[in-house]
């Protein structure tokens, strides 16, 4: 994940002297350097009559691209040479960030931050810009936590603006779902949904050149740990049909993947495509789900591109009173993995065989997401909670002796019955940690709402 780039100026009122806002401004330039952000600089901007600094900063922020702009207000200045230059990235997300005063000889010194700030909270709020406010305040720390999400948020929306996800078949199983609308979820999140055919991956697989096919066999064989012997036509069908999708994914810059699961690579192929998505997730490190489920590919990557993480998908099997067993019947990625990934040959029904990953799951805090719409309207429903290993259980159907599926025990921090009553989907994306403030950033930044 690419280091979020931020354009950056700070302000100072002319008759501040110039050395304290210049000091001031560069210890601030430090902390955002210090949470990996590049920056788009220009010097300190005063309210000269003739709006000279203010003209010489648009020109210096305008060499380069960036996700947001800071707005760096180290002192009372006067509005309208900050939106002299705010005006010219109004499309921007922006950080109104107040800086403090300093204690000296015993007693506060102080530039009148938070005069500046407070003089321009509501005049960015009335022009329409998408913004945070985050002040700092004397003696205590600065709030990086605050800003840092919010700078990933911004990264985040200028990634989604060119994400695509590609999308082999359409409505798997014939379930709602996982349907979605094309020009609102274009308009709202940036997202660019294609579809191509099975058919096109089956043409690619069998012009691909045999030397390249043993090369992902040998790598299957070195880095997944098989609990028994896979048929030789099993393993060549999983190198075949991903290097075809790893292909058209490259060439076409997907950042997620799904492809049509139970009627297309079961019945028609008969070909459980769990080792493609878990080669995809390896070599080439985007999202992947099966069942052509759209929004559940948004949602990661929205977790994707504000956290870097690959965000698997998770499904629902036991509501308990108080926790809730959340497993997948196919594959994790080994991101997730706890030790080495371990795969298990065997068939589910009438399938025939394929590769089952058999890992154990990473537990730990976690965020758990999944985006809606309700025709032209979208929301994010999430949740923190606690994921543990589960006991011993399985699900039927499988050859057996019935595997362990990679799976959770997830222990919400709000009742189960209070989750299970707004519930949007059988799959929900995981993600390591407490990322809702990001999310909530993101989704402020979209104009989407929490469901």
């Amino acid at each position: 994940m690419r280091n979020v780039k931020a354009g950056f100026v700070g302000f100072g009122e002319v008759n501040t002297p110039a050395e304290i806002i210049r000091k001031k401004v560069g210890e601030a330039e430090k902390l955002l350097k210090g949470l990996g952000l590049d920056l788009v600089r220009t010097d300190p901007v005063s309210d000269d009559p003739q709006g000279l600094q203010a003209q010489r900063a648009v020109l210096e922020l305008k060499r380069e691209e960036f996700d947001l702009l800071v707005v760096c207000i180290a002192g009372w200045i006067p509005s309208w040479a900050v939106i002299r230059i705010t005006a010219e990235f109004a499309h921007k997300p922006m950080l109104l960030w107040g800086l403090t005063g300093y204690t000296h000889g015993g007693r506060l010194v102080t530039t009148a931050d938070q005069a500046g700030t407070t003089a321009l909270r509501k005049v960015f709020e009335d022009l329409g810009y998408r913004f945070k406010y985050v002040y700092e305040s004397p003696g205590a720390k600065p709030r990086l936590e605050a800003i840092r999400s919010f700078a990933a948020a911004a990264r985040a929306e200028s990634l989604l603006k060119m994400a695509k996800v590609g999308m082999m078949g359409y409505r798997d199983m014939k379930l709602y779902g996982t349907m979605f609308d094309g020009p609102s979820l274009k308009l709202r999140t940036g997202v660019e949904v294609e579809c191509f055919e099975m058919l096109e991956m089956v043409q690619r697989s069998e012009k691909l050149d045999p030397a390249e096919v043993e090369t992902v066999i040998r790598d299957m064989e070195t880095k997944w740990q098989f609990e028994s012997k896979a048929q030789r036509q099993t393993l060549e069908k999983a190198a075949r049909y991903f290097l075809a999708v790893r292909d058209i994914t490259t060439e076409r810059g997907y950042g997620a993947v799904s492809l049509i699961d139970v009627d297309g690579m079961k019945k028609l192929l008969e070909y459980p495509p769990a080792p493609i998505f878990m080669l995809l997730g390896e070599q080439l490190g985007v999202c992947t789900i099966p069942e052509n489920d759209t929004l559940g590919a948004v949602t990661q990557l929205f977790v994707k591109f504000t956290t870097g993480q690959i965000a698997p998908y998770f499904e629902f099997y036991e509501l308990f009173e108080d926790r809730m067993l959340m497993g997948v019947p196919d594959f994790v990625p080994s991101e997730v993995v706890e030790g080495k990934v371990k795969v298990l040959p065997t068939a589910f029904g009438g399938f025939a065989e394929g590769l089952l990953n058999v890992s154990k799951v990473k537990t730990g805090r976690i965020t758990l997401s999944r985006l809606t719409a309700a025709g032209d309207r979208y929301s994010l429903h999430m949740i923190t909670a606690e994921a543990l290993t589960p006991g011993s259980w399985e699900e039927a159907g499988w050859q057996p002796p019935a595997p362990q599926l990679p799976s959770l025990e997830i222990v919400p921090d709000i009742p189960v019955e209070e989750f299970a009553q707004k519930v949007l989907s059988q799959h929900y994306i995981v993600a390591y940690g407490d990322i809702t403030r990001e999310l909530m950033d993101l989704c402020k930044l979209l104009g989407i709402g929490m469901y």
